[in-house]
């Protein structure tokens, strides 16, 4: 597997990484949805609240309908494979990434160790995990994406602790070691490193910034103190304002300043996420969250003024905001928050979507929107 392209192509692809996060969904239909066990915490050999019906039959609609021999596909509708973004069967390390936290989570090691064999198998490569695999071309991209490689090595972190595994630990170290080596240069991380040229582009997407998983690094304490410090700077320093509490979405090395072509709901969810793990998350921005969950307006795109820029809704919004309200301890806002998400779950017995998350007219499903929906449900979980 492997594919050559221009150097300006690979520079450039970083602004396309997170293309999956958040794609069209369709619009929901009301439904009502059963009470979820307060977010607690719980290890594998612990009595665990059985899964809800939502997310067995939302397992069941990955496992049958959205996965193939390489992982879950992007979209459940077949393409040439051909895009510039993933598109169809392809396959993303996202995915993958996003399965074995959830494993994990939900103390599964049969399933952990079955996604992360494929993921290994499918997207390692010399400098990072593949962010993406064309299976019908068995092509394998050059390039990560700093975000899933980070959750890769946090969830083999979390599975060397909740199973007692100390491969998954050495496997961690490993492959952080790796990730610190290729895409963090004098102590700032950047989205991507490019397999073939052996280059990082220039800039760094704040949602990448995975705080809680950098300082499990296995590297040098003053090395660690000096990403910490330099990445919690950029990402403290994105913070729009106390009315608007979204986050810019890149920063530029080079220029030395931040960008947003518009301010991306998803992106800046991730962000908050990230801090809130961290304990650096701003009060003003948990409830912001909390007053458009409740009011159901939480729309995928703003101006940097905090205007909606569009009507858009998603799944994987409010299963973001269903995290955030789990890790920060605010249970009003994880149950909100995944009544809000239910009410976009095909519920047609007759429909080939039923149990997942997509655009039943179009037939449409997305990797993104039904695998964060997967992860939330299992952040009934945590504290």
């Amino acid at each position: 597997m492997g594919s050559r392209y221009s150097k300006a192509a690979a520079l450039g692809l970083s602004l396309l990484l997170l293309t999956s996060c958040g794609g069209p969904s369709a619009q929901p239909l009301p439904s009502s949805s059963p009470a979820v066990s307060p977010p607690g915490t719980a290890r594998p050999d612990e009595v665990r609240p059985q899964p809800t019906v939502e997310q067995q039959e939302l397992l069941e609609f990955i496992d049958t309908k959205l996965t193939g021999p390489y992982g879950v596909y992007t979209n459940l509708r077949e393409t040439s494979e051909s895009a510039e973004q993933a598109t169809g069967h392809e396959v993303l390390s996202e995915s993958a990434s996003l399965l074995m936290e959830t494993a994990v989570r939900e103390g599964d090691q049969e399933r952990f160790d079955r996604h992360w064999t494929l993921a290994r198998r499918t997207f390692d490569m010399e400098g990072g995990f593949s962010y993406r695999f064309s299976p019908g071309q068995q092509k394998q991209f050059n390039v990560n994406a700093a975000v899933d490689d980070l959750r890769m090595i946090g969830a083999l972190y979390e599975a060397g602790q909740a199973f007692n595994q100390p491969e998954y630990t050495r496997e961690a170290d490993k492959y952080g070691k790796r990730f610190y080596k290729n895409n963090i240069k004098k102590g700032y991380m950047f989205d991507m490193y490019d397999n073939f040229y052996k280059v990082v582009n220039e800039s760094v997407t704040l949602c990448y910034i995975n705080l809680s998983v950098l300082q499990k690094l296995s590297i040098s304490s003053e090395l660690q103190e000096k990403l910490l410090e330099n990445m919690s700077g950029i990402l403290e320093e994105g913070y729009l304002s106390d009315t608007f509490p979204f986050y810019e979405t890149r920063f530029d090395y080079k220029t030395g300043e931040y960008s947003s072509e518009g301010i991306n709901a998803v992106e800046s969810l991730l962000t908050i996420l990230h801090l809130t793990e961290s304990g650096r998350q701003k009060p003003a921005s948990i409830s912001y969250i909390k007053a458009q969950v409740a009011a159901g307006t939480l729309f995928g795109q703003y101006t940097r003024e905090g205007q909606p820029a569009n009507d858009i809704q998603s799944t994987a919004i409010y299963a973001l905001t269903a995290m955030i309200g789990a890790v920060a301890g605010d249970e009003s806002l994880y149950q909100s928050s995944m009544d809000r998400m239910n009410e976009f779950r095909v519920t047609d017995p007759e429909s080939p979507l039923y149990g997942g998350f997509g655009d039943v007219a179009a037939r449409q499903a997305y990797s993104f929107d039904n695998l964060m929906a997967l992860l939330a449900y299992s952040y009934r979980y945590t504290n």
